[in-house]
């Protein structure tokens, strides 16, 4: 039997709510924006080479492809703020804002860790799945870790755990 814990996504309680409300307007607003097209390109006559109905299917199969999408993100969501517990106060854990120097080139870089469903690199938003986050998990301020990515070995020393 599968594990129900792995097929979870964790997320913030804001990432969360912010998925309900998309799902709110994708059902009520688009789902009538979307309804209203087709309805308006059938006005047009023959289906069979009308290019208007022909969109308007496919924005609304598009449609609700996304709403079943988030639909399976909220049932199977799973809430997180700091659930590590067992680790001290000022280690890295999820939902840790973290500062680290590259060993190798003195450059810093500041790091929220967060659930898979709010990960974003470029935001400096990474996933706790993610080889960086594995490297740094339960280290604390001025420890040095090595982390094995895809795009090679980093040494980063840790300048901050949560500002501190």
């Amino acid at each position: 039997m599968p594990d129900p814990i792995s097929n979870r996504f964790k997320m913030s309680q804001e990432r969360l709510d912010a998925i309900k409300e998309e799902l709110r307007y994708l059902e009520t607003v688009r789902e009538k924006e979307v309804a209203e097209q087709i309805k308006e390109a059938r006005s047009f006559g023959d289906l069979t080479e009308n290019s208007e109905y022909d969109e308007a299917k496919t924005e609304q199969g598009k449609l609700y492809s996304k709403i079943a999408e988030l639909k399976v993100l909220i049932e199977n969501a799973e809430i997180v703020d700091n659930i590590e517990t067992d680790l001290p106060k000022d280690a890295v854990t999820l939902g840790s804002v973290v500062r680290v120097r590259d060993l190798e080139d003195g450059f810093e870089d500041k790091f929220e860790i967060v659930g898979s469903q709010e990960a974003n690199p470029r935001e400096g938003r990474i996933s706790d799945d993610s080889p960086l986050f594995q490297a740094l998990k339960g280290h604390r301020k001025g420890d040095t870790v090595t982390v094995e990515a895809p795009a090679g070995i980093f040494k980063y020393e840790i300048v901050s755990v949560n500002g501190d």
